[in-house]
């Protein structure tokens, strides 16, 4: 099953990631779950995670509201191992050249952005660009080893179009591109590997770009 998503366009230019939530209630952007556990059989835990994302033109705004039993930060650093950790992430097939980006995030906002067709051989994003990225964790930032989470965390991004860094000309209206959303906690107590697009691998994969989904920009 390949699933749809419809990226709205907000009429919002200035905005930070602070705002983000206020946004997109506003202009009523559904949450979509990230609920498929496709390896139940060796990690049956399954956090309650939901998602949504807007455009403006210049950037993407998304925001992942996450209900979990423990959380982790031990990236501290941007293009470290956020994956590791309490982790949100977004991968996006842009064009039809088969390069996609994975852009992760863990629960105090160390993000990890890069590009390439696989796996391996990923270059990643200038650090200028990422550091640069607005985001807002609930959570705070800095170092954390695991403890009990909150009864919710949230966090938001706006990932701006220069973020995009090998398709210098990217427009987001009308885009029509490819892409899926995780959640993951590769190193918790409970580690956890769930998509909001089914994929089909015998064991824990994201870079799958023939599982993504279909991401409709208006």
């Amino acid at each position: 099953m390949t699933k749809e998503l419809k990226i709205s366009r907000i009429e919002n230019s200035n905005v930070d990631s602070s705002e983000v939530h206020e946004l997109l209630d506003k202009n009523r952007i559904a949450w979509n779950g990230i609920d498929c556990n496709n390896w139940a059989d060796g990690y049956p835990y399954r956090p309650a995670v939901a998602f949504r994302v807007a455009h403006n033109g210049k950037a993407l705004l998304v925001e992942y509201e996450v209900r979990e039993e423990t959380v982790r930060a031990m990236a501290d650093r941007n293009n470290d191992r956020p994956w590791e950790d309490s982790c949100c992430e977004f991968f996006i097939a842009p064009a039809d050249d088969g390069l996609y980006y994975n852009i992760e995030c863990n629960c105090h906002g160390a993000l990890l952005v890069a590009c390439g067709k696989g796996r391996e051989g990923r270059v990643q994003a200038p650090m200028i660009l990422v550091d640069s990225i607005d985001r807002q964790s609930s959570l705070g930032e800095g170092k954390m080893e695991e403890r009990p989470a909150p009864k919710v965390w949230t966090l938001s991004l706006i990932l701006p179009k220069r973020l995009f860094f090998k398709h210098p000309s990217l427009s987001f209206e009308g885009l029509h591109a490819k892409g899926n959303f995780y959640k993951c906690g590769d190193m918790l107590s409970k580690p956890h590997f769930l998509s909001w697009n089914p994929i089909d691998t015998p064991s824990p994969d994201f870079h799958v770009p023939e599982s993504f989904g279909l991401l409709t920009f208006e």
